[in-house]
């Protein structure tokens, strides 16, 4: 890549993020009046547990009233509307430098945008579910895990096809190894991916958390994508970084809305994409290590409940048993973002060997 194209690339990139910043923070002061009107929080706090009933610990330590929860709208949205303007001026205006800018690709981010569309609409629906559960019932309770899974898998399966029949991959790089070849077990491999993947969501429940961990997520990618010069997938990636940032500067405590499933959905479908994309999905474990942690806690507490009867932590996933354990929620918070920019600067420091 020649000095120009580097500029124009790095201009894109940052541009994209910084636009998707900016445009977040303008959609702000409309989607809360909208959610605030709409009164789009639960009518009352009480969470079920996994094994049934009510989750009491979680529920002594959060009031899930009166904020509202389908703050990741705005993550989405406005990442989706820098994508359709950039293409929109490049489309409209004849100008060389707009139609650099444009990152709206067939080859690159067709895919990434319709993850992040369908899944953030299911996520959605769980979240409105939810609201109308708590008006309604008891416990609040939205999509049933069964059938969230069975979109997700859905879901999984177009990314894994268009993969593996569109763009002709099977195999999976192995940092300072190579390429190792799978064929069609490609295909289940993506699935399992995304959905252990999406299990990471439960690392939502903490003002900024999920947020923080995200962003430095897409972060990572963004930069791996940039390097092997696939600039429309660090574009996307990019802009998802700046929606983040602009959701934080309102989700940090105390926070006013909260990401809700049609964030927390559409984010870690996205994230499973782009680390396929960027053929380094052997580093997601590193560079989404919280993501791990609340998905492995959240598991081992469940095995160790019905098999021995008893727990291993306080409260699951692990970011609420430290909660229980009397660390103030903004320590957890800060100390789950020192460890995401940490795992997400050495994941993408592997993911690079050998390229």
């Amino acid at each position: 890549m020649n000095a120009p194209d580097l500029t124009i690339s790095v201009i894109k990139v940052l541009g994209s993020a910084g636009a998707a910043f900016f445009v977040a923070l303008v959609l702000t002061p409309p989607l809360m009046r909208l959610m605030r009107a709409r009164k789009l929080w639960k009518a009352k706090s009480g969470k079920k547990a996994l094994a049934g009933g009510e989750a009491t610990t979680f529920n002594a330590l959060h009031n899930e009233t009166s904020t509202p929860r389908v703050g990741g709208i705005l993550i989405w949205a406005s990442a989706l509307l820098v994508l359709f303007l950039f293409w929109m001026f490049d489309r409209l205006i004849d100008n060389s430098i707009l139609e650099k800018l444009n990152f709206f690709s067939r080859s690159q981010t067709w895919l990434l945008a319709f993850t992040l569309v369908t899944a953030s609409l299911l996520g959605l629906a769980d979240d409105m579910l939810q609201i109308w559960t708590s008006r309604h019932k008891a416990l609040s309770g939205g999509i049933d895990l069964i059938t969230r899974l069975a979109a997700v898998s859905l879901i999984a399966l177009v990314g894994a096809f268009w993969f593996y029949f569109k763009l002709d991959w099977r195999t999976v790089y192995i940092p300072g190894v190579g390429n190792l070849f799978i064929g069609a077990w490609y295909i289940p491999f993506f699935v399992v991916t995304m959905i252990a993947t999406f299990s990471g969501g439960v690392i939502d429940g903490i003002d900024g958390l999920a947020g923080g961990v995200l962003a430095s997520a897409f972060a990572a990618y963004a930069g791996i994508a940039f390097f092997q010069n696939q600039i429309d997938v660090a574009a996307f990636a990019a802009a998802i970084v700046g929606a983040l940032l602009a959701f934080l500067w309102f989700n940090i405590p105390p926070a006013k809305f909260w990401m809700g499933e049609t964030g927390i959905i559409g984010l870690t479908t996205t994230l499973t994409v782009l680390a396929f994309f960027t053929d380094s999905v052997l580093m997601l474990p590193i560079i989404a290590l919280p993501l791990v942690l609340a998905s492995g806690s959240d598991s081992i507490q469940i095995i160790s409940r019905r098999f021995f009867g008893r727990k291993v932590f306080r409260v699951a996933p692990i970011q609420h048993h430290f909660e229980a354990l009397g660390w103030p929620s903004y320590q957890v918070t800060m100390r789950f973002w020192v460890i995401s920019v940490a795992c997400a600067i050495i994941g993408m420091a592997i993911a690079l060997v050998g390229r």
